[in-house]
């Protein structure tokens, strides 16, 4: 049985989260106005956490060879029928050839998403001829499936998060490419011969080429699921690549070349970095990946004559601009954080090599994703403590935004340091709230916007907020996710 996520509405109760006013210092509390926020501390906790433990699958179920599609659904199905309280399996449509793009969840709440978990994703094979992230993937699954009752750290991150794995976005790709090839396009693109990774709007250019069936479904995919952590898997060098891919100069160049030949040139050798509003954090997350991958932070050149990378990351235009990546769009169409992970600096490397692979990202993909609870993360409600859903979200001097979930969350991954969010919302008066992020310190804040026929003092408005009983505070602070788990 194929089981596609649904999408039941939690609970009244699982809406109101546990209000504690979060107290700033005495010398910033005329700056600063909060609506009900708290922190929660977990950077000590985590230090005592053992690392996730090293693991082996069992042979009868995932060996470390390639597999091919049928190979790949009946390892998914047979996940899923074995561990139905872990995982659910669903389909986000099918490629050219008729391949389902099959996605797994893997959660202590698999089929339903529950109020205040993140969802993050992983997604591997976009490049059909690179299959490493797809074998990586498959593996991630087994072990996260047999570690839950064993791993402390892996428990928790499933506790409380939501993860969706699609662990080959072209199929038909993966079909008529060859083991061992390490460079090279044949299987690269899908079957109609388009490069799946050109082939997603454009914050820079327009991108005229015909869309595909699997960038639609992925684009419907991540339309209707707020991601708040994402990583594409790819092979032919070793580096965590950020966003942007593409550069304002291929569109400023229009007006002063007057060739396509010498426009060309131009962008060649004006490569540089189009760095992010976000840019301190997309750093951070390449460096989580890099840092705890066996040899990625070495900045080791795959070839003599390839780059090397300062500490294993590069901003993507920097490296080569693109047109029509997926890490731009996630960022810039959806507010979530998308980072291009290349594995192996063969794209195609034999099967025997797969065990080493492994050993040198497990905990580089497991960890990478713990980092969707850093930052910020809450509800807006209105007065009566309901959930506002698709209020607009930004936070200032940051000018990619992001909205609220049905359930009126939001989530944002940020550095320690003050910070001010810009909450608008249809019928609301806008609102600016200022807080802070401390290390490793998640900090809750919820926000409650006033209708707009009712506009306040920003005295009156940040006094404002759903009203939680006591009963229903201490039934949050019992059921909470936010806490990392005991260290026993």
């Amino acid at each position: 049985m194929i089981w596609r996520t649904p999408t039941t509405m939690a609970s009244r109760g699982q809406l109101l989260v546990l209000p504690l006013l979060l107290s700033l210092l005495a010398s910033h509390s005329s700056l600063i106005q909060l609506s009900w926020a708290k922190t929660v501390s977990v950077s000590d906790t985590e230090q005592l956490m053992p690392e996730p433990r090293a693991y082996s699958p069992d042979a009868q179920h995932l060996d470390f060879v390639y597999h091919d599609h049928e190979e790949l659904t009946r390892f998914l199905r047979a996940t899923s029928a074995r561990y139905p309280n872990l995982t659910a399996l669903y389909s986000i449509g099918k490629s050219i050839q008729g391949r389902d793009l099959w996605v797994m969840v893997v959660s202590s709440s698999p089929y339903e998403h529950l109020v205040g978990k993140p969802d993050v994703k992983y997604v591997g094979n976009i490049h059909g001829n690179e299959p490493v992230g797809r074998e990586m993937l498959l593996h991630l699954i087994q072990y996260f499936v047999t570690s839950y009752n064993t791993d402390q750290y892996v428990k928790w991150l499933l506790d409380n998060t939501r993860i969706h794995i699609l662990p080959t976005m072209n199929p038909d790709g993966y079909a008529v490419s060859k083991e061992g090839t390490c460079d090279g396009g044949q299987g690269r693109y899908n079957a109609r011969g388009f490069d799946l990774n050109r082939n997603f709007p454009d914050y820079f250019k327009q991108n005229n080429k015909r869309g595909q069936p699997e960038t639609d479904a992925v684009k419907d995919w991540i339309s209707k699921i707020q991601f708040v952590l994402s990583g594409s898997l790819h092979g032919g060098a070793l580096v965590a690549s950020y966003p942007y891919d593409n550069t304002p100069n291929s569109r400023l160049l229009k007006g002063i070349c007057r060739s396509s030949a010498l426009c060309a040139m131009f962008q060649t050798y004006s490569a540089g970095p189009s760095l992010t509003p976000d840019d301190d954090v997309f750093k951070h997350l390449s460096l989580v990946y890099a840092r705890n991958h066996a040899k990625m932070s070495r900045g080791v050149a795959c070839k003599s004559a390839t780059p090397a990378f300062e500490n294993g990351i590069t901003n993507g235009a920097a490296w080569y601009p693109l047109t029509g990546g997926m890490q731009d769009y996630n960022y810039v169409w959806y507010g979530c954080m998308e980072i291009t992970l290349e594995i192996s600096c063969c794209k195609f490397p034999p099967a025997y090599e797969l065990k080493k692979y492994w050993e040198d990202n497990q905990l580089s993909l497991i960890k990478f994703l713990a980092e969707a609870h850093r930052g910020v993360q809450g509800f807006v409600f209105d007065p009566a403590g309901m959930p506002i859903e698709r209020a607009s979200i930004k936070i200032k001097g940051r000018d990619v935004g992001f909205q609220t979930t049905k359930y009126g969350e939001f989530w944002r991954i940020l550095l320690p340091g003050y910070y001010k969010v810009e909450v608008f919302a249809e019928g609301y008066a806008p609102r600016e709230v200022e807080f802070v992020i401390v290390e490793q310190h998640p900090t809750l804040l919820n926000v409650t916007l006033q209708p707009s026929k009712y506009l306040l003092p920003a005295s009156s408005a940040s006094s404002s907020s759903p009203v939680v009983s006591q009963q229903q505070q201490q039934q949050r602070q019992v059921n909470g996710k936010l806490q990392f788990p005991p260290t026993d």
